[in-house]
């Protein structure tokens, strides 16, 4: 797609009188030839895929590191037990997003939205609405297009990669991605959608990628549930007409001026941060003695 900025997008809402996916969708649509039916059919196929990896979670499945996997049927079980502190629905966007991030790190099919490390994050806040029936599965194709459409933006403006940018660049993507869908789900407008993937964004900037034993597991994982819950707020927030100070497009600005100026250490590399702590250090000795 074409779009260098959320604003032309949003611009292009306005002027043509569409909705924010069908703008998405149509300008797709032109640059690869394809008909309205086989965008459908091609993003119907990834909501299949992100809701099969949901349901086809196996709490006593482990990554062959052996660190990560079961802490999603944990914390399925533990919102049964009672009322998690968060809530019962956003309870369900953490049993979520843990479990389909563990599941990739078990090397399960899942969908990179828009990175295998942050695919967690966008089916965690769609498939429990889905679940529930609060939004039917046309609603959801129709919102993955206005994912892509953030998405799309975020990685030609700035980054979508952690080598690159940082895990500002994955989660937070993925964070504004599902902040704006959650968005026009809840029937906001284009410039909403535009401010919750700002706020979103914002939010995670300076967010670096130091992955224990350079595996997408450690704080992998668990960072895919603060980018849904981040989603969260920052899609209610806009919701209810808080308009950001820093235009969005700004932000994404900001984000790939903030990768530039961090250390290579700290982007993917498995060398600084928290894989520079004793104990990640520690993991990355006891992993590589058993693979030798």
């Amino acid at each position: 797609m074409s779009f260098e900025s959320l604003a032309s997008l949003v611009d292009c809402c306005r002027k043509e009188k569409k909705e924010f996916w069908q703008i998405v969708s149509e300008a797709d649509q032109k640059e690869n030839g394809m008909s309205d039916e086989q965008e459908f059919t091609k993003m119907h196929a990834m909501w299949c895929a992100m809701l099969d990896a949901a349901e086809s979670y196996d709490k006593n499945l482990l990554s062959a590191s052996g660190l990560s996997g079961g802490d999603g049927g944990k914390f399925a079980e533990y919102i049964t037990k009672g009322t998690p502190l968060c809530g019962d629905f956003t309870g369900k966007v953490i049993a979520c997003a843990l479990q389909t991030a563990e599941s990739n790190a078990c090397m399960k099919r899942i969908v990179a939205a828009p990175t295998a490390g942050s695919c967690g994050v966008l089916p965690a806040v769609l498939v429990p609405l889905y679940r529930e029936k609060k939004i039917t599965e046309n609603e959801i194709i129709e919102g993955l297009f206005v994912s892509a459409g953030i998405g799309q933006v975020i990685a030609n403006r700035a980054s979508i990669s952690g080598a690159e940018g940082g895990c500002q660049a994955e989660i937070g993507a993925a964070s504004a991605m599902a902040a704006g869908t959650l968005v026009f789900l809840h029937k906001g407008s284009a410039e909403q959608i535009m401010y919750a993937a700002g706020f979103a964004l914002q939010n995670l900037l300076g967010l670096v990628c130091d992955p224990v034993a350079g595996l997408v597991e450690v704080p992998c994982i668990k960072r895919n549930v603060v980018g849904a819950v981040n989603a969260l707020s920052c899609a209610d927030m806009a919701l209810a007409g808080i308009v950001p100070k820093i235009p969005a497009d700004e932000v994404i600005d900001a984000l790939k001026q903030i990768g530039s100026c961090m250390n290579t250490a700290l982007k993917e590399t498995g060398k600084g941060g928290l894989a520079a702590t004793q104990t990640g250090k520690q993991i990355a000795e006891r992993l590589s003695a058993a693979a030798q």
